[in-house]
């Protein structure tokens, strides 16, 4: 059985590393270089960086900081953020990023999924969404999670998977910074109806709530923020207690 990943994000603003609850009211949370090191060394699986002030300046200082991080640490790790073409996509690998991420691009040009995916490999194409349950219906949303659209989230996951996505990073904005659990039954309904792996993002407050998103939401990966940068829940322990549930994990 392929073991289960715990995945660091890391949200990445004019360089630093910053934090919000459902996408706002930002807060400082430290250097993502110093942060990746410290999460590689405490036994992260992966980690993800994303640029959400995607701006030409940004760029460039992202540019500068995914080669910074691939010098420091040997865990894979995916960069996301305004990323829109064949070009970014091929700087940013070269610099040494494992995989993209790309989220609000795919969904105004859906062919990008199929380029990337056929110039570097599904491998590396993760294709992030942000969705809100709207009465009783998940609905994609755009540009960080700000503009709301009619696009069903399992129909838009599905038509990825089939242009080549090789991984879904699904973040529910109803459970972003909540720290009450992630959406598993969403996650679920995702995991069996794709045949790639499945993120869960938002909502991770407690060592219970990985444990019932790889029980009862099927996830493959399970990604956080504040709950790592502020220390609430050690890595260690964390994959510890995953183990004692018969969830397969690194350690």
């Amino acid at each position: 059985m392929l073991t289960k990943r715990i995945i660091p994000c890391l949200d990445i603003k004019n360089g630093r590393t910053v934090k919000g609850i459902n996408f706002i009211n930002l807060i400082d949370a430290g250097d993502p270089v110093v942060l990746a090191k410290q999460y590689a060394d405490l036994g992260a699986d992966e980690l993800v960086f994303l640029d959400i002030s995607a701006t030409l300046e940004a760029r460039k200082t992202m540019v500068e900081m995914v080669l910074k991080v691939a010098e420091q640490v040997n865990i894979p790790f995916t960069v996301g953020g305004g990323i829109s073409s064949v070009e970014d996509v091929d700087l940013l690998l070269k610099c040494g990023a494992d995989k993209v991420s790309i989220n609000s691009s795919a969904i105004k040009r859906p062919e990008l999924v199929n380029e990337l995916a056929d110039k570097f490999g599904s491998q590396c194409v993760v294709v992030a969404i942000d969705a809100k349950e709207v009465d009783g219906q998940w609905l994609v949303h755009l540009a960080g999670g700000s503009i709301p659209t009619e696009i069903n989230l399992f129909d838009w996951a599905k038509e990825v998977e089939e242009r080549g996505a090789g991984e879904i990073l699904f973040t529910s904005m109803n459970n972003d910074g909540t720290k009450k659990g992630f959406a598993n039954e969403a996650l679920a309904k995702l995991s069996t109806e794709l045949n790639i792996p499945i993120i869960a993002s938002g909502g991770a407050g407690t060592i219970q709530h990985f444990i019932d998103t790889f029980q009862q939401g099927k996830a493959d990966a399970a990604l956080a923020a504040s709950v790592f940068h502020f220390g609430e829940i050690p890595i260690l322990e964390l994959k510890k207690a995953l183990k004692v549930h018969s969830i397969p994990v690194r350690i």
